[in-house]
């Protein structure tokens, strides 16, 4: 089963994030994957609203969360929310869950709300189908991991860190500045049978740029025990 991850587009401020995300999307088209995840921070600015659904379009069946960005609940004095609560063709997630049939398993997707998790009334597992084949949850913050009773789901889809955006290069990792005590950046972390992938992201925030912590969209290969 193939899921492609992609995250953070930030549209519509001027950066190099428009041509980064349309790349990501164009890619993720050709590869034709079982199912494609958003895990938020969409847009920073209303004027990139139309760019965003024209991308969505391209992505089919496409599954959405929001992140902070998205509900104005961010430090970047430049972000402005634009409101979305519709992104058809793309099926928006806010606090629950759709259940699908794919390569002949029940895959059951939960999103969580932004707004909800923050203010920690958010309570994903209460909506996981123990029955489903494939539980999975989309949430924008990573920190959800710490919050999950053991065996709720098996696999957790974040990204909001960016990987720290701008990083200085060490020996044998990097100083991630945006987020310099993250313990979840990048990448792929297991606990307690639960599996989560936090994208580093396709645009920026803040500063218009990236440095030694490249956009990235992911494809997920998951197979039988």
């Amino acid at each position: 089963m193939r899921i492609a991850h992609l995250s953070d587009f930030h549209l519509g401020k001027r950066s190099r994030s428009e041509s980064a995300v349309a790349g990501a999307v164009e890619w993720t088209a050709e590869r034709r994957p079982d199912l494609v995840v958003v895990t938020g921070d969409l847009v920073s600015h209303p004027s990139g609203e139309p760019t965003l659904r024209a991308l969505l379009e391209r992505l089919d069946p496409c599954y959405v969360v929001l992140g902070n960005h998205d509900v104005e609940h961010a430090r970047d004095p430049f972000s402005r929310s634009v409101g979305l609560d519709d992104l058809s063709p793309a099926r928006l997630l806010a606090d629950e869950s759709v259940l699908l049939t794919l390569r002949d398993r029940r895959v059951q997707l939960v999103g969580s709300d932004p707004r909800s998790y923050r203010t920690r009334t958010s309570e994903p597992w209460l909506l996981a189908d123990r029955d489903a084949d494939v539980r999975i949850l989309l949430c924008h913050y990573p920190t959800v991991l710490d919050r999950l009773p053991s065996g709720s789901f098996h696999l957790v889809l974040s990204g909001h860190m960016h990987d720290g955006q701008i990083a200085v290069p060490l020996p044998r990792d990097k100083l991630r500045l945006a987020h310099p005590r993250a313990r979840f950046s990048a990448g792929v972390y297991e606990r307690a049978g639960t599996v989560m992938h936090v994208s580093p992201g396709l645009g920026t925030t803040f500063v218009p740029f990236r440095f030694y912590a490249r956009p990235e969209v992911t494809e997920l290969v998951l197979q039988p025990a």
